[in-house]
């Protein structure tokens, strides 16, 4: 069997493995093995038989090989089928991905709880591995844990997993800290076009970070003598810029002012995350932050990121798409209170619990039970702005959602250069968009959604945008290539399932 192959058979056991929350140890215990011989197959460092990848299989209640590898995943949707009952709202993609970040600031014991198992949280694992960060799935495989060696061995990271995602760029802030120079690979994740770092060094290069960009790799160095001497006033109020300079003012012996700065959701729980660092952070929820630094933390945490808007928007969509009656649990409702105003002024029939709060104590968070509503077109067109204003994340929804309404909707998309465009794929689906450029584009509803068979557009949002509509089409639809999906929702085919949709995963053969 060639070195090749045992790689990429290695890489499917190891994903089946972190994906049933099991350590190598716990794998070598059921195929009466050595953690370190389950060490050498994951690296593709060990011979292995058939009848060993068919008990690995079966130990991970998983499908590990067909031909060699596994092939892309697809859905296949039977759509035209009611919703009903309850489903909760997983936590946040976005605020777990900047906690993996953040967990370098800290020399001691991190717990997260309730982590997203989604493949950006696993690519992000896998580089944190590389890098000497021990990390296990605890407590039946719901919460995460992660302890920092000594010495972080940069040199060992793996760059394929780093490409996948863009979150690694959020690495910069804690790791200045850590040493005087290292390499980052380029940051990847979904295709939006044209993103500049320039914002995230505009506010780095103040705790005296120089990156340079060649083959590939982001070359940093740091100037220790260099210090923010005034307030940071970031040119872009960004989510993971404010979220960088946050994690580099987290260790800045002093206090640190931070102006334009984003108060969105994973915003938010990174500051609950550092005040349990023992880091000060005034001003949480609003464009001005103040840090006060401490220079060493080594303290054992346990946090409990927010339920995630984004998805919670999702399943409302699936709701009003399906015409379904459905209630959503655990909805983090400051965060969805302008799209839910827009879906009022729509005609959404709605309703929702009294406040209660999140595991951190401090997001509010509600029930909401939407209903078949006959909805018309808003007056003023869809944008998105910075929170309080309309989520970006949640600006395709209301593609689908507009499509089933009576009228015409403009979405104007200004942030991302490809996103509209990719909007228009639910015309596929029979609906009727116009891109009117890059950024703007006129839907006309009402839908008589039908069937189809396409691949998966290339960015998040819009592919589980794609889903709904196959959702509320009548027939079999195929969604092909859907690792975009999974890089930002937990067996969402699943969860649909148990509220009534009919979705099932396939590969191919």
């Amino acid at each position: 069997m060639s070195d090749d192959y045992l790689v990429r058979i290695g890489k499917l056991i190891r994903d089946a493995r972190q994906h049933r929350g099991w350590t190598q140890t716990q794998l070598a215990e059921a195929l009466g093995t050595s953690q370190s011989a389950v060490n050498r197959i994951e690296r593709g460092n060990q011979n292995i038989s058939l009848e060993m990848i068919a008990r690995i299989g079966e130990a991970l209640d998983s499908e590990i090989v067909s031909l060699g590898y596994a092939g892309p995943m697809h859905l296949r949707v039977v759509g035209g089928r009611r919703l009903s009952g309850a489903i909760d709202v997983k936590t946040s993609k976005n605020a777990c991905v900047a906690l993996l970040c953040a967990s370098l600031l800290n020399k001691g014991r991190t717990v997260l709880r309730r982590v997203a198992r989604i493949e950006e949280v696993y690519r992000l694992l896998e580089v944190l591995n590389s890098i000497g960060v021990r990390t296990r799935w605890i407590n039946d495989g719901v919460d995460l844990e992660l302890v920092p060696p000594a010495e972080l061995e940069m040199a060992a990271i793996d760059a394929e997993a780093a490409v996948r995602t863009r979150s690694i760029i959020m690495f910069l802030g804690p790791l200045l800290h850590r040493m005087d120079h290292f390499k980052l690979p380029y940051a990847g994740g979904c295709d939006l076009g044209t993103r500049t770092i320039e914002p995230h060094m505009i506010a780095l290069r103040r705790f005296g970070l120089d990156v340079a960009a060649t083959e590939g790799q982001y070359h940093a160095r740091v100037d220790r003598s260099v210090r923010p001497d005034r307030p940071i006033v970031l040119t872009e109020r960004g989510d993971t810029v404010t979220e960088n300079a946050l994690l580099a003012a987290a260790r800045h012996d002093g206090v640190t002012v931070i102006r334009n700065a984003s108060s969105n959701y994973m915003v938010q729980d990174l500051c609950f995350f550092l005040e349990a660092l023992g880091v000060k952070v005034e001003g949480i929820g609003t464009t001005t932050l103040t840090v006060h630094g401490v220079p060493n933390i080594d303290v054992d945490v346990d946090y409990s990121p927010s339920e995630d808007p984004v998805e919670a928007m999702s399943l409302l969509a699936a709701a009003v798409v399906t015409e379904s009656e459905l209630t959503v649990r655990r909805v983090p409702i400051e965060f969805l209170e302008i799209e839910l105003a827009v879906l009022e002024e729509m005609g959404l029939d709605h309703d929702r619990s009294p406040e209660y709060f999140a595991d951190n104590g401090r997001t509010r968070l509600v029930d909401l039970t939407v209903r078949p509503s006959k909805l018309e077109a808003p007056i003023d067109k869809i944008h998105p702005m910075p929170f309080p204003g309309l989520n970006i994340d949640n600006v395709p929804f209301f593609a689908a959602i507009a499509a089933t309404a009576q009228g015409k909707t403009l979405i104007h998309d200004w942030v991302y250069d490809n996103r509209a465009i990719y909007l228009t794929d639910l015309n596929r689906l029979g609906g009727r968009l116009q891109l009117l450029d890059p950024h703007r584009v006129l839907v006309e509803g009402p839908t008589r959604w039908r069937a189809a068979e396409m691949m998966c557009p290339p960015a998040l949002r819009p592919a589980v945008v794609v889903l709904l509509a196959m959702m509320a089409a009548e027939g079999t639809s195929v969604l092909r290539n859907v690792y975009v999906i999974n890089r930002g929702y937990e067996d969402l085919a699943e969860r649909l399932n148990s509220i009534g949709a009919q979705i099932e995963i396939f590969r191919d053969i």
